[in-house]
């Protein structure tokens, strides 16, 4: 095998793709945590026994609980859910039973109640807890900052998303044929630029 010019190892690391599979979350009592995990909709998972393991609805990466899992305190585990619509997923959590808290956005001194006023990304934000009191944060996403998200590897999670792009590129295209003054008959070409461009955080059409 060649050496490597690299003595860090940084460029062979940086080839090895490693995914992000599950997050162990401390509690207390397994049944308490999965009737409430259901609640959530999320799928229930098979696992060995004595490992309970859920999967948020267009999640990549799952939660696992159960007896010896991890030495964490019960309720010490704090995660962020992204959303691409934050009201709507305090809507469904609400409907579901789950105490959530109000929505609120970040402001330059801190927390503000509400949304954010433009509806930027990362911006707005809600939270709720699970019975042992681990932290899940809601945080609206529909644009992510450069260098998040490859240009080539844009996905959509889940058909709610898909529908919240194509809308949010439908409105903007609105405003690019007023810019033009005439109908643009190559609208699919502009769509797919712009929900390319705003999920991977580049230079949205005009």
């Amino acid at each position: 095998m060649p050496r490597s010019n690299d003595p860090s190892g940084t460029s062979r690391i940086q080839d090895v793709d490693m995914k992000l599979e599950v997050v162990v979350v401390p509690v207390s009592d397994v049944d308490r945590a999965k009737e409430f995990y259901g609640r959530l909709g999320w799928r229930l998972d098979q696992t060995p026994p004595g490992v309970v393991q859920f999967t948020p609805q267009g999640s990549g990466c799952s939660v696992q609980f159960g007896p010896n899992l991890t030495p964490a305190a019960p309720g010490s585990a704090k995660s962020y859910l992204i959303v691409s619509d934050v009201e709507a997923a305090r809507d469904a959590l609400v409907a579901a039973g789950v105490e959530v808290s109000e929505l609120y956005h970040i402001g330059p001194q801190g927390p503000v109640s509400g949304l954010d006023p433009e509806r930027r990304s990362y911006f707005s934000r809600a939270s709720f807890d699970d019975p042992d009191g681990n932290t899940w944060l809601l945080q609206e996403i529909t644009t992510r900052l450069p260098g998040r998200v490859e240009a080539a590897a844009t996905s959509f999670a889940s058909v709610s998303d898909l529908a919240g792009a194509l809308r949010r590129a439908a409105a903007a295209h609105g405003e690019h044929e007023k810019r033009i003054g005439e109908a643009d008959a190559n609208w699919p070409d502009w769509y797919a630029a712009y929900m390319v461009s705003e999920q991977a955080g580049t230079e949205l059409p005009t």
